[in-house]
């Protein structure tokens, strides 16, 4: 979060964040250069209502613009919002949407939070197969770069599991490779020959 103000934002792009970020300053610089965002709202959100619509789509629970009513957010934030609730039928719960965007159909602003989730899972799954702990860099570039060697050492490790057709999960196979860096033994023979236990 703290990184965020350093973001130059750009024109027309989407920002979504979760419900952890609420800086309403900062949410109105993405306002003033014509982005969108959306953001989850805090329970505890202060707000005036000011219109809503009547005919909503199916796990639309409403679709209303807002205003705030605490001095502090309305000063960092002095436009109205729109204020979308949503019901996910998956998860058999609300969530609360705020966003700049009064065009987007509401599912498509709840659509767009979801998409987040996937960006998420795709980092979990990063951390937990390609093992990046952490960025060595913070451009942009430096970014893709580990993150293409991960997924190119992985696409590598599943390769020579099939032709070599290796019994052991690639996470297995990864953590074996980890510890036989410096081996020079025969790839096949590292594991036809390898007493390494299963790996929890």
């Amino acid at each position: 979060m703290k990184a965020m103000p350093e973001i130059p934002y750009q024109k027309s792009a989407y920002y979504i964040f979760d419900r952890g970020y609420n800086d309403f300053a900062n949410l109105y610089k993405i306002e003033q250069i014509e982005a969108t965002f959306v953001v989850r709202a805090k329970k505890s959100l202060k707000f005036k209502q000011i219109s809503w619509k009547r005919r909503l789509p199916k796990n639309i629970l409403s679709d209303s613009t807002i205003c705030f009513v605490v001095y502090k957010s309305s000063k960092d934030y002095p436009l109205s919002l729109r204020r979308v609730v949503y019901y996910d039928e998956e998860q058999g719960r609300e969530f609360v949407f705020l966003t700049n965007n009064f065009v987007l159909p509401a599912l498509m602003v709840a659509e767009l939070y979801r998409s987040r989730w996937q960006i998420e899972l795709f980092f979990k799954w990063l951390k937990q197969h390609l093992k990046i702990k952490k960025f060595w860099g913070t451009s942009e570039n430096a970014v893709r770069i580990q993150i293409y060697c991960a997924i190119i050492t992985y696409c590598l490790v599943v390769i020579a599991k099939r032709r070599i057709k290796i019994e052991r999960s690639v996470y297995e196979i990864l953590q074996i490779i980890g510890i036989s860096l410096t081996d020079k033994t025969n790839l096949r023979d590292l594991f036809d020959k390898s007493n390494i236990k299963q790996c929890q």
